[in-house]
């Protein structure tokens, strides 16, 4: 399995949107996966530091805007297709960032955004997918989940709260429900935001220090990050037992914020760009309707 980039690598020649970062950040499935082998603040693909990153960031939003247009004009005339991003990562790995900074460049109007929290009495009273299918994007649309089904694998076998038999299914219901997601138009981008130990540690401390942060922060971060070789084996099985061809994962580094955005940002170009979708063609006689106007006072 190939790893990230390490920093030292930065020297190499770059371009805004390598053709091939859906395989330099891809996760093989049926893999074993050890997080502690890739480095948080790598760079793989990127640009060259943190001026040129924001700079081509900024680059990739006209396209973006410009596909995700054609795919919600698309919609109009019966294309299935859609695109859904899910984010995973540890507290403070920017799941909230990339829906600020990346979905920025979107129309509102044709993103469909949802974060899972602790599941309600009523979603509890039901299998774990079924908060996730009524949130799904419609066709046209492009849904972003921060934090997701995964949650269903990754908090439940941490804090035990499922037999471990039942836990186990779960993959396997997983894959089947993204295949079928696959199978029906809906395109998956999962990304792990792959943060290190020390740069949590300081964004949280930055989180405490600045009153203006006290609400995103909760002394149960803590419990959480004392739990943190498990929830990064956690990960690691989730890495490994559903990246699939279908709906493969990807590893983004997630120390540097600005490669963060730019990665995700390129990720979703390639995958839209793949797409093509194209603006329907119109249903009347255009000549006829520009006369019409042209004659009316």
């Amino acid at each position: 399995m190939a790893r990230t980039a390490a920093p030292k690598e930065k020297g190499k020649r770059r371009r805004d949107h390598p053709p091939a970062l859906r395989e330099l950040l891809r996760v093989p499935g049926g893999e074993p996966v050890d997080l502690s082998s890739y480095d948080s603040r790598a760079v793989p693909g990127g640009p060259a530091d943190k001026a040129a990153g924001l700079a081509a960031t900024a680059r990739l939003a006209e396209r973006l805007a410009g596909l995700q247009d054609r795919l919600y004009a698309a919609s109009t005339a019966g294309d299935p297709r859609r695109l859904l991003l899910v984010l995973q990562g540890m507290d403070t790995s920017g799941k909230g960032g990339t829906v600020k900074h990346v979905i920025g460049h979107f129309n509102p109007a044709g993103c469909r955004v949802r974060a899972f929290k602790t599941p309600t009495a009523r979603e509890r009273s039901h299998p774990f997918l079924w908060r996730v299918r009524r949130a799904l994007p419609e066709p046209g649309e492009i849904g972003i989940f921060d934090r997701s089904h995964y949650e269903d694998v990754l908090i439940a076998r941490v804090r035990e709260l499922v037999p471990r038999a039942e836990l186990d299914r779960r993959y396997g219901e997983i894959n089947l429900f993204e295949r079928s997601l696959a199978e029906t138009g809906t395109t998956v981008v999962k990304v792990f935001l792959h943060l290190g130990h020390d740069e949590q540690r300081a964004r949280l401390l930055a989180r405490l220090d600045n009153p203006d942060k006290h609400w995103k922060f909760s002394p149960a971060d803590i419990d959480d990050r004392a739990l943190w070789p498990a929830y990064r084996k956690a990960y690691e099985l989730a890495l490994e037992r559903c990246s699939t061809g279908t709906a493969p994962w990807y590893l983004v580094p997630a120390d540097r914020k600005w490669y963060r955005n730019w990665a995700i940002s390129a990720l979703l170009l390639e995958h839209l760009e793949a797409l093509d979708p194209v603006y329907p063609k119109a249903g009347f006689d255009v000549g006829e309707a520009r006369d019409r106007l042209l004659k009316m006072p």
